[in-house]
């Protein structure tokens, strides 16, 4: 049987640069697909390209306009090819829009020193966590399994926060291990951080999306089913905010970075 998310990020190949993929109806988003699948599938696009050498370790996925339910094409290009690394420009479209440009990194796992600086947080294991249903009817959600150790949306009439830090424990509801299209698309599992200060009716949409893969494939592979999400946010203004995120197995292992910079506009006030 094939994992709901593995439907979703499958890709077809038109020619050796070409693929086309199609939107899940199990991941739809407030306006289109949900963004971190989106951003799974042109990782997909790269990684079955036939000239691609490595993992993909960096990702930046601008979202130009939402994708309508339906077929979508992704053109993936290597544009330089050194050594150890691969860069890699893409453009999808919708007909004759253009949805979606981005640019990624493939890299060759080389043997070197390592050392983490970031630090885990002290949290409990995820059952001592309650499981958490955020109260939205979106269909992406019902693909993971939340457990919040703190930063729940602040639903009326709970008080906003002063912060818009979060954590929270995610696994998938239809068990699956932990490649990097998947981590990719947990990479989005934040809700908006601006939530948290000025409430869910606030609307907002990610511009653009990076991610910053630090695992290699059998790191993954090994990194049970839970991991730990930490997200904050520096700076609100001018409609827009900046929010970044940590992906953390159970083990203590560092598996990426995320940052993304977000749209947001407030509720009118006769509205």
């Amino acid at each position: 049987m094939v994992h709901v998310l593995d439907e979703a990020i499958a890709v077809t190949r038109t020619d050796a640069g070409a693929a086309t993929a199609r939107t899940h109806p199990q991941w739809e988003n407030m306006v289109g697909p949900f963004g971190g699948i989106t951003a799974a599938t042109v990782a997909s696009a790269v990684l079955t390209h036939p000239d691609v050498q490595g993992e993909v370790v960096a990702i930046t996925v601008n979202f130009a306009a939402p994708l309508a339910p339906g077929e979508w094409s992704i053109a993936a290009e290597p544009v330089r090819t050194n050594r150890t690394s691969q860069h890699w420009t893409i453009t999808a479209r919708q007909g004759a829009d253009v949805v979606v440009t981005a640019t990624a990194v493939t890299g060759v796992d080389r043997d070197t020193w390592a050392d983490t600086e970031a630090v885990m947080p002290d949290v409990d294991a995820p059952d001592a966590y309650a499981e958490t249903r955020i109260p939205f009817p979106l269909k992406w959600l019902q693909n993971y399994r939340m457990r919040f150790v703190a930063g729940e949306i602040p639903i009326p009439p709970a008080p906003l926060a002063d912060d818009a830090n979060a954590m929270f424990w995610l696994r998938h509801a239809e068990e699956r291990s932990w490649d990097a299209p998947a981590l990719i698309a947990a990479s989005d599992a934040f809700y908006p951080r601006v939530f948290r200060r000025r409430g869910p009716a606030v609307r907002a949409s990610t511009i653009t999306l990076t991610t910053y893969l630090h695992a290699s494939a059998d790191e993954l592979a090994a990194a049970g089913p839970n991991l730990l999400l930490r997200a904050g946010a520096s700076r609100y203004g001018r409609g827009l905010f900046e929010q970044r995120g940590e992906i953390w197995s159970e083990g203590g292992a560092l598996l990426a970075t995320t940052y993304q910079l977000v749209y947001f506009s407030e509720p009118r006030a006769d509205a």
